[in-house]
């Protein structure tokens, strides 16, 4: 094991058993190499896979947020790694769709299971109202139907699902807007797409989790179809 790879390890050890939390300021790199009895060259490199990771953030200067914090959602760090093993195609776009599909339609089930009258819905209400605006281009309704859909998905109270999800969402972006935009009856469809997520949104606000799951599975699916991208994924 390299020395910067049981700085890691000692780092790890120390999360787990909570002598650091979250939002809390990592001691400074001197500190960390007396008490871990490595370089300091080996905790810096450490660090920063850390904050590749998605576990701190540094910031340079000497006040008070200066050197490396434990971010409050490490999970975050999880969507930039899907997105870099679609890229290098590691994973099969087929796979990511598959697992998005899974994952979301339980997400939404979870959402409406634990749906109450202080449920915050504004933000869900504000992108369902733009993206039935006039003159949208394509890719500016996919990126509201992306953002639509992992606000639901953050309902459903999982910071890992939440995480993989905004991966993989990202991660395929690109494929669903070239879908989009083959599609010749664009109105047609973006009406269609419309009325399916104020469905899902309904089942979620009665508390319909069966309904809503289902709601959801036809969505994701039926929009793969329409577009022509669920032959292309097989």
């Amino acid at each position: 094991m390299r020395t910067h790879e049981r700085v890691l390890a000692q780092i790890e050890d120390k999360l787990r058993t909570g002598e650091w939390s979250l939002g809390e300021r990592l001691p400074g790199e001197r500190a960390l190499a007396e008490q871990m009895g490595v370089s300091r060259p080996s905790v810096r490199e450490a660090v920063r896979v850390l904050e590749a990771m998605g576990i701190v953030r540094t910031a340079v200067g000497s006040g008070p947020d200066a050197g490396a914090t434990v971010v409050d959602r490490p999970a975050a760090g999880l969507g930039a790694a899907v997105r870099l093993h679609v890229a290098s195609g590691t994973l099969p776009v087929s796979d990511v769709v598959a697992t998005r599909a899974a994952l979301e339609t339980w997400a939404v089930g979870q959402a409406a299971a634990r749906f109450d009258v202080e449920t915050d819905l504004t933000e869900a209400q504000r992108l369902l109202d733009e993206m039935t605006a006039p003159g949208l281009t394509a890719a500016e309704f996919v990126a509201l139907d992306q953002q639509f859909h992992l606000t639901l998905v953050q309902l459903a109270g999982n910071q890992l699902v939440e995480a993989i999800l905004g991966g993989l969402r990202t991660a395929i972006g690109h494929y669903v807007t070239a879908g989009v935009e083959r599609i010749e009856s664009w109105d047609a469809l973006c009406a269609t797409l419309c009325r399916e997520h104020q469905g899902i949104l309904a089942a979620v606000v009665e508390g319909d989790a069966v309904g809503a799951e289902r709601l959801a599975h036809d969505h994701i699916w039926g929009f793969y179809e329409q577009t022509g991208l669920a032959s292309e994924f097989s």
